[in-house]
């Protein structure tokens, strides 16, 4: 088995089909799934990776079609804003846009000089939003982010200064460039919303979110960030070089002075935003493509429907309930942008490499021969057959 030819598994002929018409409202499986077990119904043996719900949920506001055309209209203004100032990238403005309603953190990996930096720009200025760039070095310590207590001599009390992590959208520019103690300083920031400065809690302001950034072809003077924090972000998000075209339209904008002229589309107000959060928790996932994307996830694991053969050689570790979770809220995302109110497998598709290549472990003998995470993950996503 050649990593540098990348890794699969045989596809069957229901992966990857989009669930035709609308969701299905009466929970039934897809096919590969059986059917929805109820309390007094004999559930076979040998489906750990299906389960089934111990109660029935309370009943979530449905969205209307004023819900989605107000959605799309406030989508799109915030596409024709990144449109403006960044040229092409558009795996890069849907993994943003995604992340912002969807109420996650993203990273962005990519060689210098491929507009991480302006698309965090972009993106705040797209929102109304209050925004802070932090340059993370060596010597940055917890309280340049998060803040201190300064003692005020005249009054003889402290006053609390609070860091530039108090914005609603941060840049962590070269995250992994600043130690494993400034690194953890931000995981009660990004988990909880929050921050504490001398024994006080101070709530971060709503909405929040932040955009790291790490340079993968520079190992001097970087601290590689650990799993626990990577599994904090929504989605990683690996930025390639533009097509030729798009460079020359690039200095093509630079030169007329395009790029940094004033926007020309209004932006949304952070309301909008809490509002479009909102709506994406209020879109319909079927019993069907929740229980298809636990398969996915228990297949990383080694598990699932449809186990792949010697996946334990390339994958120490799998993906965690948060990657489900993370599957489907951004599969919620995706399907809002659609202007769709429910979420179909292809969703679930869209965004998968974002999700799961930062959650996936791999062994030592994946690294060596170059299997990447994307190849995996399509080999899963192969295997499990799609409702």
């Amino acid at each position: 088995m050649s990593g540098t030819h990348g890794w699969a598994a045989a596809p069957h002929d229901g992966a990857g089909k989009a669930a035709s018409g609308g969701a299905r409202a009466d929970g039934a499986r897809g096919a590969g799934f059986g059917h929805a077990h109820g309390p007094g119904d004999d559930v076979p043996a040998g489906a750990p990776w299906s389960p089934q719900p111990a109660q029935q949920h309370l009943q979530v506001q449905t969205i209307t079609e004023t819900d989605t055309a107000r959605a799309a209209g406030l989508v799109r203004r915030v596409h024709n804003i990144f449109g403006q100032r960044v040229v092409g990238q558009d795996g890069l403005r849907t993994a943003l846009v995604s992340t912002l309603i969807a109420g996650g953190h993203v990273l962005l990996e990519s060689v210098p000089g491929l507009a991480k930096t302006t698309a965090a720009h972009t993106l705040a200025a797209a929102v109304s939003g209050t925004f802070h760039r932090i340059q993370c070095t060596p010597d940055l310590m917890p309280n340049d982010i998060v803040g201190t207590q300064i003692f005020n001599y005249a009054t003889g009390e402290f006053t609390t200064q609070l860091g530039p992590v108090h914005a609603n959208l941060v840049l962590l520019d070269e995250i992994n460039r600043s130690s494993a103690k400034t690194q953890s300083a931000m995981l009660e920031a990004m988990q909880e919303g929050q921050t504490s400065i001398g024994g006080r809690i101070y709530p971060l302001p709503q909405p929040f979110m932040v955009l790291a950034t790490q340079n993968p072809i520079e190992e001097e003077g970087t601290y590689v960030l650990p799993e626990a924090q990577m599994d904090r972000f929504l989605m990683k998000e690996v930025l390639t070089y533009p097509t030729p075209g798009e460079e020359v339209e690039i200095l093509e904008l630079t030169a007329s002075g395009a790029l940094t002229a004033p926007l020309e589309a209004s932006p949304i107000a952070l309301q909008d935003v809490l509002y479009l959060r909102e709506l994406v928790g209020r879109v319909y996932v079927d019993l069907s493509v929740k229980q298809y994307i636990v398969a996915l996830v228990n297949t990383t694991r080694g598990g699932g429907p449809r186990p792949l053969p010697d996946l334990q050689q390339h994958v120490r570790v799998g993906a965690s309930p948060r990657g489900a979770i993370a599957l489907m809220r951004v599969a919620q995302a995706v399907a809002l942008q659609a202007g769709r109110a429910y979420v179909v497998p292809d969703d679930v598709r869209r965004l998968r490499h974002a999700v799961l290549r930062h959650r996936l472990v791999r062994t030592y003998d994946a690294l060596a021969n170059n299997v990447a995470p994307e190849a995996i993950i399509d080999a899963v996503f192969a295997a499990v057959p799609a409702p």
